[in-house]
């Protein structure tokens, strides 16, 4: 059956297509938003698609096109030409929203188009998805979960392709109001439009499948790591025989290395934090160093105080000194 579901993702979009094809009913919740597929034959990869909205296809009025401004309000719309499907969202769903089309212009003729119906509830959808659009990677499983409120079958399809319907291995219903569908063995041409269905309702999933990223190791620690986890085993002197020491190591190995890389992760850590603080104390001594080496240069200058004595005279120039007479002269 797994084998039979990877066939259908990757052919179902190459036959039973026939001009546009879209889901019939979609369930919504008010307030809520949609994203509805229209897949179309290639001969319309170049023409331009439009979102209408009406009952009738002759007197609907359209909302957003491609080769316009691709939103509008509440509507916007894209086109994939390698997957030949345009995409229309309706945003901030109200209780009016009711009938659209999704049509292809055609320059000299009637444009051609397929209808689909919104089911709006106050309450919970009749039928929803937990994601609209989910990612997977090649070789894996991914698994879409619907929650409904009705009875009918299940069909899980790819838009424009063929279905495949319960009891099938990929679609579980353990739960009375719930079923999952697993897609297993992703390839690159997985990605696509999907819907779920549960009886007259459906509800339109996007898959995108992507090469998975590659972890990058640390080739430094994985080697400490290993070096340390050897270096902590502890020895058994027990005698046995080689093939159950083997044994016991290959189902221990992992045991030990778990229960090693942990302490070791830990004692890395502390010998960074030890280091840095080491380097910051080394630091602050040699700071202090030169501030005591500076003061005590300081200290060691000596000053000297120089004192200016007048030169003691002689007992002849005190004489002379003394016999020095004044006198005042008066003017007549």
């Amino acid at each position: 059956m797994a084998a039979h579901l990877s066939a259908l993702l990757i052919f179902a979009g190459l036959t039973g297509i026939h001009s546009v094809t879209t889901v019939s009913k979609v369930s919504v919740k008010t307030g809520g938003s949609i994203s509805v597929p229209c897949f179309y034959e290639s001969k319309y990869i170049n023409h331009a698609k439009y979102l209408c909205e009406g009952y009738a296809w002759s007197s609907c009025s359209y909302r957003v096109k491609t080769n316009e401004p691709r939103r509008s309000g509440r509507f916007s719309i894209s086109d994939d030409n390698q997957q030949r499907i345009f995409t229309v969202t309706i945003d901030r769903v109200t209780l009016f929203d009711s009938y659209y089309w999704c049509n292809v212009e055609i320059n000299h003729g009637p444009d051609d188009g397929k209808q689909f119906q919104l089911s709006v509830t106050r309450g919970r959808p009749l039928l929803s998805v937990d994601h609209q659009k989910v990612t997977g990677f090649i070789g894996g499983d991914v698994a879409i979960r619907f929650t409904h409120t009705i009875r009918g079958a299940i069909q899980w399809c790819r838009l424009g392709g063929s279905c495949v319907k319960e009891p099938h291995g990929s679609i579980s219903t353990s739960n009375p109001d719930v079923f999952t569908v697993t897609l297993r063995g992703l390839r690159a041409g997985s990605s696509g439009w999907y819907y779920g269905a549960k009886g007259e309702v459906q509800m339109p999933v996007h898959v995108t499948v992507t090469e998975r990223p590659i972890t990058a190791t640390v080739t430094t620690t994985k080697i400490t790591t290993q070096l340390m986890t050897i270096s902590l085993q502890p020895v058994n002197h027990t005698s046995a025989s080689p093939n159950n020491t083997s044994k016991e190591q290959s189902k221990r190995g992992p045991d030990h290395l778990l229960r090693f890389i942990i302490p070791a992760s830990v004692l890395i850590v502390i010998v960074l934090v030890a280091l840095i603080f080491w380097c910051v104390l080394r630091q602050h001594k040699l700071k202090k160093a030169q501030s005591s080496a500076a003061a005590k240069a300081e200290e060691e200058v000596t000053y000297s105080v120089v004192s200016h004595r007048r030169p003691k005279m002689k007992k002849q120039d005190l004489a002379q000194d003394e016999d020095v007479t004044y006198s005042t002269l008066a003017q007549h």
